[in-house]
């Protein structure tokens, strides 16, 4: 009896150092690989917001693209925060163009989305700060497996992530 015990147990877990952990292993491997195509497109992205001065619905479409072709859902956040060219003078000696005094206001995805779509871009300025960032929506396979075997993370945990943001450096045309 305890033969045939030992030997259950010997194969269930040869099964899973078979089966569990190389799946494991490569689905890890999938969500690696998935991270450095998300921070890659969105570096890139950002940098071609920077140097053109201008996001252009071909670009933020290939964008879109590039990051779902991961085969995972994002949720896009784009933040354009805007030199307040009009500030209020508080004192005598105020100038605008001193650092430590310009004002910002931001302008967030759902503003620039419609504009996307009516002129096929929108324009910035010399000086406009750009921040994108992606974040899975979806559970992975690894995050499948890790809340099966570990509960390491719970369901609305992301593993893929990405940001990037920089100062626009010429006027879009």
């Amino acid at each position: 009896m305890s033969d045939t015990f030992i030997t259950i147990i010997a194969i269930g877990l040869a099964a899973v150092l078979m089966f569990v952990f190389p799946l494991m292993t490569i689905s890890d491997r999938t969500d690696d690989v998935a991270q450095l195509t998300v921070e890659t497109a969105t570096t890139e992205f950002v940098d071609n917001i920077r140097s053109t001065g201008k996001i252009t619905k071909a670009k933020y479409d290939e964008y879109i693209e590039t990051i779902t072709s991961t085969g995972n859902t994002y949720d896009v956040e784009i933040e354009i925060q805007v030199k307040d060219e009009n500030l209020g003078k508080k004192v005598s000696q105020a100038q605008n163009d001193k650092t430590g005094e310009n004002g910002y206001y931001s302008i967030f995805k759902g503003q620039i989305e419609p504009v996307l779509e009516k002129d096929g871009e929108y324009k910035c300025k010399e000086g406009y700060i750009v921040s994108v960032s992606a974040k899975n929506t979806n559970q992975t396979i690894s995050q499948q497996l890790k809340n099966f075997f570990y509960t390491v993370t719970g369901n609305e945990a992301y593993t893929i992530a990405a940001q990037h943001a920089g100062i626009v450096t010429t006027n879009g045309k």
